[in-house]
């Protein structure tokens, strides 16, 4: 290596692999085609391999660039939390906070809450990012987590509030219409919501309750949003969150002796944060704002 790229041109790897074209980089960092080109050929140069393979169909990376991408992602997402930590200024409620929740979590109960905590303090900005996948605070992806797991990491601080109680229901139109079932047997004659792709955690609760196996289900979609929004429409019965159903007169829950999954319920962030006005009064207001949806606090 002749001499070290700067980040510039880390920024724009990782740009690169994330988008999947030297235009879709481009126009994520507000760049030139040729000066994403450019540093990709720069960075090839400076560590002496190829990254990506030119074809017909656009970029192909190479299994030098998969091996770097982990690294190129750390650097993103640190360069991101240095920009959220230099915002804020010392003892002050202002700047950026970025909150990691799954997606029911973050459309569902988080918009109601995230307004009121914006009006108490009108200098946080707020970032959302939505999914299902656990994002590592250590590695800074977000300042924020909530989580439906004990996180397990020592450089973290967190806080249970308790549990989110989920249960089977459907729209009582579509349970006049087919009946409502008396067993986990009876599921067998209805139209079931699920999973399409299969996890651990799914797999245990097929294995407990077989009458939920991924064979028997109608619609089968790995969005949590998806599945309530075909609940809602009346296309079956689907798994949803009590809180959530218990808030809307058109949804009916089902079986509820015989089928209740807890989901443990998790505030965590990185204990570097300790010190940070911000994250502490977002931190301390999800703990206070979702204790009314939990039980076993």
């Amino acid at each position: 290596m002749n001499s070290l790229p700067s980040w510039d041109v880390y920024r724009t790897f990782e740009a690169v692999l994330r988008e999947g074209s030297l235009s879709g980089a481009a126009r994520a960092l507000q760049l030139t085609q040729p000066s994403v080109a450019r540093h990709i050929d720069a960075l090839e140069k400076a560590i002496g391999v190829t990254l990506f393979m030119r074809t017909p169909r656009g970029l192909s990376p190479t299994d030098a660039a998969l091996e770097l991408k982990p690294f190129a992602e750390l650097l993103a997402s640190t360069s991101a939390a240095l920009l959220r930590t230099a915002e804020g200024r010392l003892g002050e409620v202002r700047g950026t906070v970025r909150i990691s929740a799954s997606e029911v979590v973050g459309i569902e109960h988080l918009p109601a809450i995230l307004t009121r905590l914006r009006r108490r303090h009108p200098a946080l900005t707020i970032e959302l990012s939505l999914s299902n996948a656990l994002d590592d605070l250590l590695q800074r992806k977000a300042d924020i987590a909530i989580r439906m797991v004990r996180p397990e990491q020592k450089a973290l601080v967190a806080k249970r509030i308790g549990f989110i109680q989920v249960g089977l229901h459907a729209h009582r139109d579509y349970l006049a219409r087919r009946g409502v079932p008396a067993s986990m047997d009876d599921l067998r004659d209805h139209d079931l919501i699920g999973y399409d792709a299969e996890t651990p955690a799914i797999r245990a609760i097929a294995q407990k309750y077989p009458a939920l196996d991924r064979g028997a289900f109608a619609l089968r979609v790995d969005s949590d949003v998806a599945q309530l929004s075909a609940i809602r429409a009346g296309f079956g019965v689907g798994i949803c969150q009590v809180p959530i159903a218990a808030s809307e007169s058109d949804l009916v829950r089902v079986l509820p002796r015989a089928f209740t999954v807890n989901l443990e319920t998790w505030i965590a962030m990185h204990e570097d944060l300790r010190s940070s006005a911000r994250c502490r009064a977002v931190f301390d207001a999800l703990a206070e704002e979702l204790m009314p949806l939990v039980q076993g606090n």
